[in-house]
């Protein structure tokens, strides 16, 4: 496989179907999509939740399809439903279709959840088992190996994979009804993925995946292998960094692994273009800014930690942690109390795009001390990243996961050590004393992501994975 600019194809430099992927930064690539005239079909997504606050990238991803030509169908396993959605959301033309609601599993009896539920669900699984009888039994089968495969010693199956394979059921039934569907695309490699590899047994129509990844690297999301059952019955596979892909290829099996990085959302490269920026904030305070959910993988405990380190040193410190409640919130404020930064350390919560660009604008520095959590969760490429390096503010980082394919120590940015918060706060200080090196890895970043993040031209790769599946 080779890897151009975000631009991947395989060995023989054609996608699968025959179709040549398009190369970043050629004029043509952006006019290389089929004619829109004559029979053609389309893609289904199938998404957990949509349009969700956290996946900017997600709801980027699909308007810039549809920019390019492709008709898109979103099928979504349940609504989200944020108060006030990202204005990019407003531009996609495809309207989220939701399966049927369900109730927890945790803590109820299989027989009567399905009391609960299997109304439902049934019609449609009825009418699928009617049309294709043997896709069914497949993926009936499919569905109760895995749970046999995946049970834990003394207890139960697991009964996730009946709720798998009802929501599959009714996917595979709105197909049916959605006959210029010819391909199937789930993001995130678990329980979505498991859905889409269940309805394309059942309906035919075939499947690929885009992993990320906590639901690549965190086992207990996928057991007893069935990361690797789902990738090998797969068209193909999408990921976001070099390093996710390296691990997908070991158990692929000759698969095709395509890396396509997520690049620069489009609500933020539109206000980038659309609002001059301010003047660079200047004095004597640092001002630090993290964004992400308050999730132990992001280090933001580490973070705090560093600015009490700052300001034992004497410096003036003003940070904020912007991003969704999590489960390390409570930790992160334990720390802030402990170290008594309540007046230095803000946690601003979820902020909508516009907002979130005015704080990348004050900040002086952008710091996402990202570790591997216990439980093996860790980031790809975090997107606050490449968000933070487009609006020319100098970042220090850690060397977990596909990091170091956007920042290079010394070049773009700073890369610490995970769980160090001396080393942190050592870096912060250097890129305050040294103005001069705060404004050159700033600059080299935002030009880093010009020529390798641009999001219009990564979803010129990705649509030319599917322009073949649907053109004819």
């Amino acid at each position: 496989m080779t890897v151009e600019g975000g631009a991947v194809s395989n060995r023989e430099g054609r996608l699968p179907g025959g179709g040549d992927v398009p190369e970043q930064g050629n004029a043509a690539a952006r006019q290389g999509a089929p004619s829109l005239a004559g029979p053609r079909g389309s893609i289904a997504y199938v998404l957990t939740a949509f349009p969700r606050l956290s996946e900017t990238f997600i709801a980027s991803e699909i308007h810039r399809l549809e920019q390019q030509g492709l008709r898109l169908r979103l099928f979504v396993l349940k609504s989200d439903d944020p108060s006030e959605p990202h204005p990019v959301v407003r531009r996609i033309a495809a309207r989220p279709e939701y399966l049927p609601p369900t109730t927890s599993l945790s803590g109820t009896p299989l027989l009567r959840w399905l009391a609960a539920n299997l109304p439902s669900f049934l019609p449609g699984l009825l009418r699928t088992a009617r049309r294709r009888p043997l896709g069914v039994a497949r993926a009936a089968w499919a569905a109760f190996r895995q749970s046999l495969r995946a049970r834990q010693r003394g207890a139960w199956p697991p009964k996730v994979y009946v709720k798998d394979f009802l929501r599959a059921s009714e996917v595979a039934d709105r197909l049916h009804a959605s006959a210029d569907v010819r391909h199937l695309h789930a993001h995130f490699c678990h329980g979505t993925t498991t859905v889409a590899w269940l309805a394309s047994m059942m309906s035919g129509v075939p499947f690929s995946f885009t992993a990320h990844a906590r639901d690549l690297y965190d086992e207990s999301l996928n057991p007893a292998g069935l990361l690797g059952r789902k990738l090998r019955a797969a068209r193909f596979a999408v990921t976001c960094t070099e390093a996710n892909r390296s691990h997908l290829a070991r158990i692929a099996n000759g698969v095709p692994v395509h890396r396509v990085y997520h690049g620069l959302n489009a609500d933020l490269a539109r206000l980038l273009e659309e609002t001059p920026a301010d003047v660079p904030p200047a004095g004597r305070t640092v001002r630090p800014l993290g964004v992400g959910r308050l999730v132990p993988k992001k280090g933001f405990d580490v973070l705090v930690d560093a600015c009490a380190l700052l300001r034992q040193a004497g410096v003036a410190v003003d940070a904020t942690i912007a991003g969704q409640e999590g489960s390390h919130a409570a930790e992160v404020r334990r720390r802030i109390a402990r170290h008594g930064l309540s007046d230095a350390v803000h946690l601003a919560g979820p902020l909508a795009q516009t907002a979130l660009l005015r704080e990348y604008r004050r900040a002086t520095v952008f710091c996402l001390p990202c570790r591997v959590a216990e439980d093996g969760d860790r980031d790809g490429i975090p997107n606050v990243l490449v968000e933070a390096m487009a609006c020319g503010l100098p970042v220090v980082t850690t060397p977990i996961s596909g990091i170091p394919e956007l920042v290079a120590d010394g070049e773009t940015g700073i890369i610490v050590p995970p769980d160090d918060p001396d080393a942190l706060a050592a870096a912060v200080m250097r890129l305050h004393r040294d103005t001069a090196l705060a404004v050159r890895l700033g600059r080299a970043a935002q030009a880093l992501v010009r020529e390798r993040f641009d999001g219009e031209l990564l979803a010129t790769s990705l649509a030319g994975l599917f322009w073949p599946l649907v053109a004819s």
